[in-house]
């Protein structure tokens, strides 16, 4: 294992995509903090980082609140000195009938996909950009590029990170943070495990014909916060099978 030399916070790191992302991240030589909601299982993922060799921490945060995320970057800061990479990963998703959503439904989905991701940003790009080097990945969805009946609500949240994206992109960039999003198509995780046969329908549809997996996913985030991928920004990597190329 190479010698750790960068810093990452994962957020919703503790199953599925975004503990897929830690371990990739670890296994590659990075320090990883692994933050979520459930401690136990937070520690887990971080035990099993570190029985492979590398090196990783638990911090518990909800993002719900504009105050959650500004003390996760400052407690993930003070963790490890600096947070060389944020990968948006934890969020939301419904499925529904428009005229269905309650208020309280949409401010809930805003918030864990947008104004987390959002505040996140704000608390820890600006040092990335004076340090004069960063990675931002943003996890998004394939529903962020068409129309999905029921799928009004959580399209629309990632959407607009997916905007964020770009503008950030177009923010930092000059400052050598390069801020990219890798969208998921149908991907076979715990949290996707209640829509059974439904998902692998849903892959079916693909050109490639099957669902994803995490580890697929973990794979491009880790190109895009490699020194390789240094000219790639703005950019939104498609991993959903071409199901947006067709």
């Amino acid at each position: 294992m190479t010698a750790i030399t960068r810093n990452a916070l994962v957020t919703g790191a503790t199953s599925g995509i975004g503990q897929a992302i830690a371990e990739t991240l670890a296994s590659r030589g990075v320090r990883v903090i692994v933050s979520g909601r459930d401690a136990a299982r937070g520690n887990e993922v971080v035990k099993k980082i570190r029985a492979r060799g590398g090196d990783a921490l638990f911090h518990a945060a909800d993002l719900a609140t504009v105050a959650a995320a500004s003390e996760l970057a400052k407690a993930s800061e003070k963790l490890v000195g600096r947070v060389d990479m944020l990968i948006n990963n934890a969020g939301i998703f419904s499925f529904g009938p428009t005229a269905d959503t309650t208020a309280a439904a949409f401010d809930q989905m805003f918030a864990s996909n947008v104004r987390g991701p959002y505040f996140l940003a704000a608390g820890l790009a600006p040092a990335m950009a004076a340090r004069g080097w960063g990675r931002i990945v943003n996890i998004t969805t394939m529903v962020a590029h068409f129309g999905m009946v029921g799928a009004a609500l959580y399209g629309s949240s990632k959407a607009a990170l997916q905007l964020l994206t770009r503008s950030w992109a177009a923010e930092f960039g000059p400052s050598g943070v390069t801020v990219n999003s890798v969208a998921p198509g149908p991907i076979r995780t715990e949290g996707t495990a209640n829509m059974g046969d439904a998902l692998e329908q849903l892959g079916k549809t693909t050109p490639v014909g099957r669902t994803g997996t995490p580890a697929e996913v973990a794979e491009a985030v880790a190109f895009l916060t490699s020194d390789a991928a240094a000219y790639v920004n703005g950019a939104t990597i498609a991993l959903d099978g071409g199901r947006t190329a067709v």
